[in-house]
Order: C-alpha cells, then structure tokens, then sequence
C-alpha cells in the first residue's frame, strides 16, 4: 500500500474523490465540507473579540492565531488568522451571531470572504459579448496608439495600421481590444485630454464599424473615456481604479459599461520610486475595495466589475511575483481578474531580456496568472497567448 496526499481545494474536488471510493452520497455532501480547508486573515479586532473568535473555533476543533497581548489586552486591536475546515468556519460564522463586540458583522464578512472565494462571477456582457466566466480564459489584445509606450512606441500612430492591427489581433483571438492613448510606463509623464482625445476616437470609431469584437478604452479620465464611449468603446479600463479622476465613475455609471478597476500605487511618474507595502495583498486588496465602493456609490452594478492587481504599477519584481503567486487571494472580491502581465519588466529582469524578446517569458507568467484564478489575460502575443491559454484552461478548468 502506498499513502497519498490528495490536493482538495474545492468542495467538487472533494466530492468527486469521495463517491470515486463509494462513499454514499448522503454521506458525502455532509463530509465534503469537513475536506476542504481555509485560513482567513480578519484585520484590527478589539481583544475581547479576537478572544471570542479564537475560543469559539478552539471549540469546533479548529484554530485561531491572535496578536500577542490579545489575551490581556494590552493591545489596542488584534489581526487573526483563523484555521479551519469550511464545516469550522460555518459553524464558526453561525455562533458569532449570537455575540456582542461587533462579532455579528464579523460574522458576515466571513460568510461573504468564504463564498466569493468559492463562487464564478456572474457573466458580464460587453457590447454584444457574454463573457462566461469559469469555462474559459478570456483574451484582452492590446493596443497601444502611443508615441513612448513601453513596448509598442510608435508602431500604431497612424490610424490604419492601428486598426490593421487591432483586426489580426481579433483574429488571432482577441475576445476584446483594448485601446490607450496615453503611456502608463514607468516614468511617464502625464499627458493632456485633448491629446489624448487626439489619438483614440478616431481609431474607436472606425474599429467599432469594422468589427464586432468590443472594445475597451485605456484611460484615468473621465472625459477622455466618454468620448470614446460616445465613439463605440464598449467597455473601461481605468489603472487607478477609480482614483484618480472623481467623475469617472458617474461617466462609467450612466454609459452602463462594464470597468476594470486596477490597483497603483503612486502615479505612473513616480510610481516605481521606491514601492513598499506592509502587507501587500492585504493593501492591494483594500484599495481595489475602495474602487468597489465608489463604483456602488455612483451607482455602477457589482455584476459590470472586473479587478485587475496591476503588475508592474507601484511594484518591485520580488512584489509583482508574490502577487502572480497568491492572485487567488483576489477572488475574495467576488469579481473577475484580469492580469496584464505581458512583456512586463518583472519578466525582463527575472530573464534579463530586453522587451522584445519575452515571449517565453510571457507565456509562464500567463500560464500560472490563470493557474492561479485569472479569468482575463491583457496581452501583446495574441496569438500565442491564446494558444497557452487554452491549453492552460484544458488543464486547470478541467471540471
């Protein structure tokens, strides 16, 4: 007899494991739970909380790692790890409604974390697209008709070879184009909106006329992206996640337009100075929150939201790889995430290759990006990045 470690990351992992041995099937959709594990991470308890939080999940056979001077209080607040299985953790959930110290909402946002963490985002429609999430990974081909884009300076200036290109891109594979006019690279500096409006509805209008694909406008303006909209562009990529400019999310809300809110650290100008973060998926995490609160509040639907971590905004390559890493930990959000990761510097410093010659590169980073929970991949490669997609789907959405 040889011993075996099973990974079991889902309940329809665990089910399946369990009937494959003949265990009876009543049996297993009250085993299931017990299978599959977490450990959740709950910021700036008060002490008495975080003592009760820890003593109930003692109580369910689970575990509860609080600060230091919780037990008596001699901290002003707590962050916990709480350990457990999905049965602890309902059961958990399901006791601390009973309590005082603010335990009912923290109750809550477990119940919330534990499901947004388990479920598909709902799909998203763009133009005449449904974008399905959980069956397949969804291609954003880039284009970039920009004098000092990092990668595609000057290339697509002239409106003909923009739309030439956007056209073997959507033939290649591109599900969606993704139009920008205004470098975001490291050290850029910002550039106006009439010059912005200079270089992007011309191109939006035509493609739009010319294709079916949709189409995304790149920008952090609010005026720029309700030309564009205005022009054909169907959906919004904002890189700041809604921070930089206070009407974009009114522009957003009343065009009806699916966004992607990204997070930065910085402005592009300065955002690569010297990045640090104490906790950098937890930081990355709240901001992309904040963005998911101003949406709500302009009155954007949480269905027509897709979050992006940024890689390569406000990150050092050590930073950029923890979060391809652990780009699960996004999914607590309860939305789509989209990775551009492509051609990026974290590739060429890992590699120490120019940016011409990160295919490979790219490949990896995008292979492991959808491995890891990304539902949209922003490329340059279309046509390979389509094709490692795809076999990466084959493997990692086998179910």
């Amino acid at each position: 007899m040889i011993g075996r470690i099973i990974e079991i990351e889902d309940l329809s992992t665990a089910r399946s494991e369990m009937l494959a041995i003949g265990a009876d099937k009543v049996g297993v959709e009250l085993m299931a739970p017990k299978a599959v594990s977490r450990v959740l991470k709950l910021k700036g308890l008060k002490p008495a909380a975080a003592n009760i939080v820890k003593q109930e999940m003692l109580s369910f056979g689970g575990e509860a790692a609080t600060a230091y001077g919780s037990i008596n209080q001699s901290v002003e607040k707590s962050d916990l790890l709480i350990f457990g299985t999905l049965k602890q953790l309902s059961q958990l959930a399901e006791k601390l409604k009973l309590h005082q110290f603010g335990l009912p909402a923290v109750a809550a946002e477990l119940k919330s974390v534990l499901n947004n963490y388990s479920a598909v985002p709902e799909p998203i429609k763009i133009k005449d697209k449904n974008l399905v999430f959980g069956l397949r990974t969804y291609i954003m081909g880039v284009l970039n008709v920009t004098p000092d884009s990092f990668s595609d300076s000057n290339k697509f200036m002239d409106i003909d070879a923009a739309v030439s290109h956007a056209k073997q891109m959507i033939a290649d594979g591109a599900d969606i184009i993704d139009i920008g006019g205004e470098s975001t690279r490291p050290g850029a500096a910002q550039i106006s909106a009439e010059e912005e409006l200079k270089r992007v509805p011309p191109g939006i209008k035509r493609l739009a006329a010319e294709t079916e694909a949709p189409i995304s406008i790149d920008t952090t303006k609010a005026r720029v992206a309700k030309e564009a909209v205005a022009a054909g562009a169907a959906m919004i990529n904002d890189i700041s996640g809604l921070h930089f400019d206070p009407e974009m999310a009114k522009v957003a809300a009343k065009a009806g337009a699916p966004i992607v809110l990204m997070h930065i650290q910085g402005q592009p100008a300065n955002m690569q100075s010297n990045p640090c973060y104490s906790d950098l998926l937890g930081e990355v995490i709240d901001y992309l929150n904040e963005g998911l609160e101003i949406a709500k509040k302009a009155g954007i639907l949480l269905e027509q939201i897709i979050v992006d971590p940024g890689i390569g905004f406000g990150k050092t390559v050590e930073q950029n790889l923890e979060i391809l890493k652990r780009l699960r930990e996004l999914k607590v959000l309860g939305r789509p995430v989209l990775v551009g990761v492509s051609r990026k510097t974290v590739i060429g410093k890992v590699l120490d290759l120019p940016v011409d010659d990160r295919l490979e590169g790219t490949a990896a980073a995008v292979a492991l990006s959808i491995a890891n929970g990304a539902d949209l991949i922003r490329v340059h490669d279309v046509k390979e990045m389509s094709r490692v997609a795809k076999m990466t789907d084959a493997i990692v959405r086998l179910r």
